[in-house]
């Protein structure tokens, strides 16, 4: 069993950045040989991909070129570097951890964390 838990969210407005973090820990777990991803879910919404990490990252469109995934293996932490928000980017942003490289869809992962709220106004 592998717990993931995030933090770092809050409330920006339209331009702002946050950083979120995502603390892991198991019995003999490492994130060093894991595929670690970052998903977001808005009220009435379906989860959403927003990007992945192994060796280098992978974005989903909406989020490329303004949010940056980046991991420390020593610590068990990923994070995720969210510039120039906008209002379309306010969810419930998680971590989670699986096995496929590549993976987008939430069916792909076998760990979460309980999500940390982003609000952005306008």
């Amino acid at each position: 069993q592998v717990h993931l838990v995030e933090s770092g969210g809050g409330s920006v407005q339209t331009g702002g950045s946050l950083r979120l973090s995502c603390a892991a820990s198991g019995p003999s777990f490492s994130i060093n040989n894991s595929v670690m991803a970052w998903f977001r879910q808005a009220p009435g919404k379906e989860r959403e991909f927003v990007g992945t990490i192994k060796w280098s990252p992978y974005y989903a469109d909406s989020v490329k070129g303004r949010f940056t995934i980046y991991r420390d293996n020593a610590k068990n932490m990923m994070y995720l570097q969210m510039n120039g928000l906008q209002p379309e980017d306010s969810a419930n942003y998680y971590c989670a951890v699986g096995r496929a490289f590549i993976a987008t869809s939430p069916d792909q992962y076998d760990y979460w964390g309980q999500g940390t709220q982003v609000t952005v106004s306008s």
